[in-house]
């Protein structure tokens, strides 16, 4: 299977989903380790109930993460696993 590539630019608005239908959020911005590139987090930017009643860990403005290894698919919305953020 081909890999699939998607731009950072492109993540940011996209409406954050679980595979459940659940929704998160917008995608706000993404954090990553500059040395590496690995990606580490989804900022959420308009967070629903169901994100803020999961605890998730949140950065130093507040703003909830998303861990990047929940993602499970990027298309027209960003799929990630809820077992996989709790």
């Amino acid at each position: 299977m081909a890999e699939t590539k998607v731009r950072i630019k492109d993540l940011i608005g996209k409406l954050i989903v679980s595979e459940e239908g659940r929704k998160f959020g917008i995608v706000g911005d993404v954090i990553f380790i500059t040395e590496s590139g690995e990606l580490m987090n989804i900022v959420l930017s308009e967070p629903t109930k169901q994100a803020m009643d999961l605890q998730l860990s949140e950065d130093d403005k507040g703003r909830l993460l998303v861990p990047f290894s929940a993602v499970r698919s990027v298309k027209d919305f960003v799929i990630i696993s809820e077992k996989d953020i709790v």
